[in-house]
C-alpha cells in the first residue's frame, strides 16, 4: 500500500532530526567518541534513584493528577521562586510534563493559530521550527552571529516582528551555541516583546548551567511574567534525561488550556519519575552545583583547546556545548562532521541542522569525561592536520 497519499502534508514536509542522524551513525561504529547528543555523562544521584525505587515499593504505580503530584508542583514553585525569583502557583500555574520537549509542544499548540508567525533566533534547537509547523504556524528564523557572541538583540526582534507575529521562542543558555543573553539585553528585548504585544516561550532548561553570572529568567523581568510561558525540567541540570520530567509555568489563563492538551495526549508524567524529581529538588541541589562546577572546568579546557588546534570558538556562557567555526577548513558543516566520524571516529553535529545560520559550525557537547574530551581533541587535531596537508598538496600541484 502507498502510505504517502494518506499522510499529513505538514508531517511529510518535516525533516527528521539531524542530531539523531549522526547519533545513529555513531551507534553503529566501534570506538566512537560521541560529542553529539546533549546528555550529561553523570548518572542520576543515588538518593534520587532510591526515591523512585521506594515509590515503586510502596505501590505508587497509579496515575497522578493530570497536572502532576501536588507535592512536586509545590516544590517546583518553591525552587523557581527561591532561585530565579519567578513565583508560580502550584494550583493553576504549573504543569508537570514528559520532559521539556512535551512542555514546548503543549505551549505552542496552545497559543499558535494557523498562519501565526513565531520568531526563532537561530542557530536554534532542532525541535522549535517543526513544533511551530505542527501547530499550524510559520517559523520565522532570526539569525544571530558569532561576531556578536551569538547574542539576540532587541533591535533584531523589533525589525523582525510583523503584523502576523504571535510569539518568540527564546533559549538562554542556548542550544547549540551556549550563549547567555545578558540581563540588560534581556530587559531591552522584553520591552520590545511588550511593545509588539508578543508572547514569549522561554526555554530555560539550561538555567542551572549558567557559568559566569547569576541567571536571569525572562519571567523575572518587570512586565514579562504575564506574557511568558516558561519551559524547563530536570534533564540537564540534574542529570535526569531518561526520567522524562519537565514542566511548564504560565499564567492560569494559558496553563489551564495547556492542561487540556496534556490530558488528552499524555494523561500525566510517569509517577515514579515524579517522585524522583521531588527528591532531586528537595535534596539534590548540591549535586547539581557540583556537576555545574565540573562542566565549567571542562568548558574552559575544551574551548581553549579547540582554539589551539585551529577551530575558532567563542566562550559559551552556559549549557554544555561548544560551537566552533570550521570555515577555515573550506568544508561544509555536513562534510566536516561526516569525514571526522569516518576518519577519526569522533561524532559531532553539523551546525546547519540548527538552521541556515549554523552552516560553517559544528556543535560539540563537552558533557563527557576529561579523558574522552582529551582523546577527541587529539583525534580532531590529527584530522585537521591531515586536511591541511591535503589542501597544501592540492595547492602545490
Amino acid at each position: 500500500m502507498d502510505c504517502s497519499k494518506y499522510l499529513s502534508e505538514t508531517v511529510s514536509s518535516i525533516k527528521p532530526s539531524g542530531i539523531r542522524k549522526f547519533f545513529d551513525l555513531a551507534a553503529g561504529m566501534e570506538g566512537v567518541i560521541s560529542l553529539g547528543v546533549g546528555e550529561p555523562d553523570f548518572v542520576t544521584s543515588w538518593n534520587v534513584r532510591e526515591a523512585s525505587i521506594l515509590s515503586l515499593e510502596k505501590g505508587f504505580t497509579a496515575y497522578t493528577a493530570n497536572a502532576g503530584l501536588m507535592e512536586l508542583r509545590k516544590e517546583i514553585g518553591y525552587y523557581l521562586n527561591k532561585k530565579f525569583h519567578t513565583p508560580y502557583s502550584p494550583e493553576d500555574e504549573i504543569l508537570v510534563t514528559v520532559g521539556a520537549s512535551q512542555a514546548l509542544d503543549v505551549a505552542l499548540r496552545t497559543i499558535v493559530n494557523p498562519g501565526d508567525e513565531v520568531l526563532i533566533p537561530e542557530p536554534a534547537f532542532v525541535a522549535y521550527g517543526p513544533l511551530v509547523a505542527l501547530s499550524g504556524g510559520k517559523p520565522v528564523p532570526l539569525p544571530v552571529s558569532e561576531e556578536n557572541g551569538f547574542q539576540l538583540s532587541a533591535n533584531q526582534v523589533e525589525r523582525a516582528a510583523g503584523p502576523k507575529t504571535k510569539a518568540i521562542v527564546i533559549c538562554s543558555p542556548n542550544n547549540p551555541t551556549g550563549s547567555v543573553i545578558q540581563k540588560e539585553e534581556l530587559a531591552a528585548i522584553s520591552r520590545v516583546i511588550q511593545k509588539k504585544d508578543l508572547i514569549a516561550v522561554s526555554d530555560e532548561i539550561y538555567a542551572e548551567l549558567a557559568y559566569d553570572a547569576d541567571y536571569t529568567s525572562l519571567a523575572a523581568i518587570p512586565g514579562m511574567r504575564e506574557r511568558t510561558i516558561l519551559i524547563s525540567g530536570l534533564s540537564k541540570g540534574f542529570a535526569m534525561t531518561g526520567w522524562r520530567i519537565g514542566y511548564v509555568c504560565a499564567p492560569a489563563g494559558f496553563l489551564q488550556q495547556m492542561l487540556k492538551i496534556h490530558q488528552y495526549s499524555m494523561m500525566c508524567a510517569p509517577t515514579m519519575s515524579q517522585y524522583a524529581a521531588l527528591e532531586a529538588l528537595q535534596n539534590g541541589l548540591e549535586d547539581a552545583e557540583s556537576m555545574k562546577k565540573d562542566y565549567k572546568r571542562r568548558r574552559n579546557y575544551f574551548v581553549k583547546s579547540l582554539n589551539e588546534i585551529g577551530l575558532s570558538c567563542h566562550l559559551p556562557g552556559g549549557a554544555f556545548y561548544a560551537f566552533p567555526s570550521i570555515q577555515s577548513t573550506g568544508m561544509s558543516s555536513e562534510e566536516f562532521a561526516e569525514q571526522l566520524l569516518i576518519e577519526e571516529k569522533v561524532a559531532v553535529v553539523p551546525g546547519n541542522v540548527f538552521g541556515e545560520s549554523g552552516e560553517g559550525y559544528i556543535r560539540c557537547s563537552y558533557a563527557s569525561s576529561m579523558n574522552q574530551l582529551q582523546e577527541a581533541l587529539n583525534r580532531m587535531n590529527a584530522f585537521l592536520k591531515r586536511r591541511k596537508g591535503l589542501h597544501l598538496k592540492a595547492v602545490n600541484q
